[in-house]
């Protein structure tokens, strides 16, 4: 079969993978002009420092197969993400810890005394928390709460706590020991050379042709489309846009090492940015006397910017719900990814559904059954 699949970065160079080596003739386009998507990653001409162009990415998972899977296109350099935040004057280890526990009470606490000191802390009387800042005040208190989230959670999203359901904070990474691993899964690492090189060995196969600067067109043709753009864009969002946050970066350049850590969070509400990135220090491996920086502000993403993060809340849901529908009546298209699903996607969930999807779609093939919109309905 010739699939064509729009998006060149995670989901469309593995799912390709998957059908090349399966026999297909696989195309794959994108209208960025590099591979990775926003996992893309390029040496500073300047500096020698791999940048991680659109953010940070840092790749964890408790799934063997797909740490197995991206081994094998790549060499996995352990990696731990230590994350500090600066709020009210101070410095602190993320996510709150033993450390950050005793050090902004000025305490001295062991374990079992610091739960217990939080559970005091904790204005337990909200039942059912109605939002964001109930559920956290339920879970640590206000000290807390709005020492480390409520002022970066209002940067993010662009709202107050209070209009972000309760669902999303089912519950705070919270550690009564003195671990600083931002992650808890089994395999944490980053590709020595980039996920850019990782991507394109993923590409290398002789069934594959990928085009870039080429967006996608009507009149292009396929036995089967994977679409990995906009859900709503594939319907040339004619029921109207789903929502999106976008980030800009201010990038700036240092001499020595700027903040000596990777991520730096601002919790304070005043500072217009919500973290500082330092590249150099997710390659802990390299040496670079320069450095680079981007200071990440968040906003609405508006039609010429490149989405994020999905918002997902009442309204977008409403809409979401209409563009399935509409996705669920068509034939030969597969939507897949964090933009075609509309749902955020750590990159270890985008692999293993693009394996499952390439499963499933050659399953189908067999069974001479036609291929599913979705994976899993992204509702």
């Amino acid at each position: 079969m010739d699939i064509l699949l729009v998006g060149a970065g995670l989901s469309g160079a593995v799912i390709g993978r998957r059908l090349a080596e399966a026999g297909h003739a696989c195309r794959i386009i994108d209208a960025r002009g590099h591979i990775g998507g926003n996992c893309h990653t390029a040496r500073d001409p300047g500096t020698g420092v791999m940048m991680h162009v659109y953010g940070p990415h840092i790749f964890h998972t408790d799934d063997e197969e797909v740490w197995d899977y991206v081994n094998g296109f790549s060499d996995f350099v352990p990696f731990r993400n230590r994350v500090k935040s600066t709020t009210r004057g101070a410095v602190y280890s993320l996510p709150v810890n033993l450390l950050t526990i005793n050090q902004f009470f000025g305490r001295t606490m062991r374990p079992d005394e610091a739960r217990a000191f939080i559970e005091d802390l904790a204005e337990t009387g909200i039942s059912e928390p109605r939002n964001f800042e109930e559920q956290a005040l339920r879970l640590i208190g206000r000290d807390l709460y709005e020492a480390f989230f409520k002022g970066y959670t209002e940067k993010q999203w662009g709202c107050s706590p209070t209009e972000l359901p309760a669902s999303i904070l089912k519950r705070l990474p919270l550690r009564f020991n003195y671990d600083d691993n931002y992650f808890f899964h089994r395999f944490q690492g980053m590709p020595r050379d980039g996920y850019t090189a990782m991507i394109a060995a993923i590409l290398d196969h002789p069934n594959i042709r990928v085009d870039l600067d080429t967006p996608h067109a009507p009149d292009m043709t396929a036995d089967h489309v994977f679409w990995s753009g906009p859900l709503d864009g594939y319907f040339d969002y004619d029921l109207g846009r789903l929502g999106y946050r976008t980030l800009d970066f201010e990038r700036f350049t240092y001499r020595g090492d700027y903040q000596g850590c990777a991520v730096m969070n601002y919790g304070d509400a005043e500072v217009p940015w919500t973290r500082i990135t330092e590249h150099k220090h997710f390659s802990p491996w390299e040496t670079h006397e320069g450095s680079i920086c981007y200071r990440e502000y968040s906003r609405a993403c508006g039609p010429d910017d490149i989405p994020y993060y999905p918002i997902r809340l009442v309204e977008e849901k409403a809409l979401l719900e209409e563009y399935v529908a509409r996705a669920e009546t068509l034939s030969g298209v597969t939507f897949v990814g964090r933009l075609g699903t509309y749902r955020y996607l750590d990159m270890d969930v985008t692999i293993r559904e693009a394996l499952d999807t390439a499963t499933a779609f050659l399953a189908c093939g067999a069974a001479e059954r036609p291929a599913p919109a979705f994976l899993r309905r992204p509702l």
